[in-house]
């Protein structure tokens, strides 16, 4: 049995990977807790895992830090630059409490102190990425938040791209200021970039996401394993139906189901207002899944019910598409429904995610500002009238259901560990 301490920051689209993985090396017997922010602890208890806290602290009723960590031009710069960089010393402190005497660490994406915490313990270390955009690839370039036609550009192929990135790698060279002094604090080199290609780990990586949304590439880290979606969506915490939802399921067509994920949602603005307009428009049945930190929408009816809460894998399968905001927690899920989707992207990886749907066949996209109920019910009607949608989804689908993330990647940890120090 090892002790195995997996860190990470975020959404529940950053927590729920880490927990489908927690949950697997528990039942294969070993010791594991997770090291995340203090909100979660009693989600993670419920589920039987153990707690550590680790900086940085944010409180989920705080709208305007929501809206402003889910700007699309701003927000990564805003969370890297005045959350994640002036916490670092408390994440690495809270690090250090976490993994004592453990075998093995586990880190999520932004988790920059990890790199430190392994320098100066010799700890093993196996890190993951949720998404394609985190490999800022030269081969599959992801689509910038800020630019979304950046994606036109596809074809420059990558030595354009290269000279892309390495700007990009310039820009935010101001970004670090904080790290460099952390890591200084600590004697250890400020030659280190976490943003790219410092982030991962030599002796594994695992991209946690499947081939449908982007396959390895020449650029990858050569350690680098895809094990494809590792999913949990509540069930061993509150992930319960709620009550009436079943029977509205039941009850007639599927419906087309309106959510946020579960960080968008506290920046909904007028997104389930002109959801429920678009659903009576084209005279659908639809379900808002409107988060449990806001007030049920107006203008719900017998045919278009809201519920602050509902599991993804239970509600998704029975549905006729699904808008979303297009994280990769809510489009992994999607995928593995196999129904169409419409994106409404923020920011982060959404863009990108987004894009990669599109171009796969199975979504279409509608920008932030431009969400209205008449653009939304043309872009819903036209994807559930061409049936070329729902056939591409059931395809990929099957793909998701071979990939067995969450054992694929436990296998991999479970190798590290085994593996001469």
């Amino acid at each position: 049995m090892a002790k195995i301490v997996l860190a990470t920051f975020g959404s529940l689209g950053d927590l729920h990977p880490k927990i489908a993985l927690g949950i697997e090396l528990e039942r294969r017997g070993h010791d594991v807790s997770i090291a995340a922010m203090e909100f979660y602890r009693e989600k993670i208890g419920q589920i039987g895992l153990g707690f550590h806290p680790m900086a940085p602290h944010l409180d989920p009723n705080d709208d305007s830090l929501a809206k402003d960590l889910m700007d699309n031009d701003t927000g990564s710069e805003t969370i890297l630059r005045e959350i994640i960089m002036p916490s670092l010393p408390a994440m690495y402190d809270d690090l250090v409490a976490a993994t004592a005497g453990a075998d093995l660490v586990i880190s999520g994406e932004i988790t920059y102190a990890i790199k430190s915490l392994v320098e100066t313990t010799d700890i093993k270390w196996v890190s993951t990425t949720l998404s394609p955009i985190a490999f800022f690839s030269n081969y599959d370039p992801p689509v910038p938040p800020p630019a979304p036609w950046f994606e036109n550009l596809r074809f420059l192929g990558p030595a354009f791209h290269g000279l892309v990135f390495s700007f990009a790698k310039r820009q935010t060279h101001s970004w670090l200021a904080d790290y460099r002094k952390f890591r200084r604090s600590l004697g250890l080199s400020e030659d280190h970039d976490p943003i790219f290609a410092g982030k991962f780990s030599r002796d594994a990586h695992l991209a946690m996401f499947s081939s449908v949304l982007g396959e390895p590439q020449p650029d990858w880290p050569p350690h680098t394993l895809q094990t494809g979606f590792c999913f949990y969506d509540g069930q061993a915490d509150s992930g319960k139906m709620p009550e009436g939802l079943e029977d509205f399921l039941d009850s007639g067509e599927p419906p087309i189901v309106f959510t946020l994920g579960s960080a968008a949602v506290m920046d909904p603005g007028e997104f389930f207002n002109e959801s429920i307009k678009a659903a009576k428009k084209l005279k659908r049945r639809a379900v808002m899944v409107y988060g449990i930190f806001n007030e049920p929408p107006e203008g719900l009816t017998d045919d278009v019910v809201g519920f602050d809460y509902a599991p993804y894998s239970l509600i998704f399968p029975r549905a006729a598409c699904v808008v979303h905001q297009g994280g990769v927690g809510t489009t992994g899920q999607v995928l593995r429904a196999g129904v169409p989707h419409v994106i409404m992207p923020y920011g982060h990886d959404q863009p990108d995610n987004a894009a990669r749907c599109r171009r796969a066949g199975v979504a279409e996209i509608v920008r932030r500002g431009n969400y209205t109920a008449d653009a939304a019910a043309k872009t819903i009607d036209r994807l559930l009238g061409d049936p070329s949608y729902r056939t591409k989804a059931r395809e990929l689908a099957a793909v998701v259901a071979t990939e067995g993330g969450t054992a694929a990647a436990c296998d991999r940890i479970e190798k590290v560990l085994n593996s001469a120090s």
